[in-house]
């Protein structure tokens, strides 16, 4: 039935229909229901006696939840649309860090994420500068100071 609905030759509609009957479950529904149960029910008990698959469950759930305040942001302050180019930056400085020897490991690039956006100004004031070359602004030297333009 999944290979079904992925494949598009059921729609959902009509296999909910195949399984009840006058609003009410037929024989495989019922065996469905039943199926899914156990599988919630192993599911809760791993999640209550293991440690780890708590924590990575919990990480999960905190990186949906950035994402989703981050939509939020983006959609109150900019009208649906990120307008910045952060996350090409981030990459553009990991591979500058790289190249210059920085061990940038992949621990390293994982915790990178445009999701962590404290420092997106969604509603405040910008100034534009014209770039010196097509494209992206060059990277800033993180031994200076931080430039006049607050970019």
């Amino acid at each position: 039935m999944a290979g079904s609905l992925t494949l598009g030759e059921v729609r959902g509609h009509d296999l909910i229909r195949m399984l009840s009957r006058d609003g009410r479950p037929t024989g495989l529904g019922d065996a469905f229901a039943h199926y899914g149960r156990i599988f919630k029910t192993l599911h809760l008990l791993q999640f209550i006696s293991d440690d780890g698959y708590r924590r990575m469950i919990g990480k999960q759930l905190n990186i949906t939840e950035a994402r989703h305040r981050l939509a939020r942001r983006i959609l109150f302050g900019r009208r649906g649309e990120l307008r910045q180019k952060h996350s090409l930056y981030l990459d553009r400085a990991a591979k500058y860090l790289a190249a210059d020897g920085f061990p940038v490991t992949d621990d390293l690039l994982a915790r990178l994420s445009p999701l962590q956006f404290d420092r997106i100004n969604f509603l405040g004031r910008y100034a534009f500068f014209r770039p010196a070359e097509a494209g992206l602004r060059p990277l800033r030297e993180p031994s200076v100071g931080d430039d006049e333009s607050g970019l």
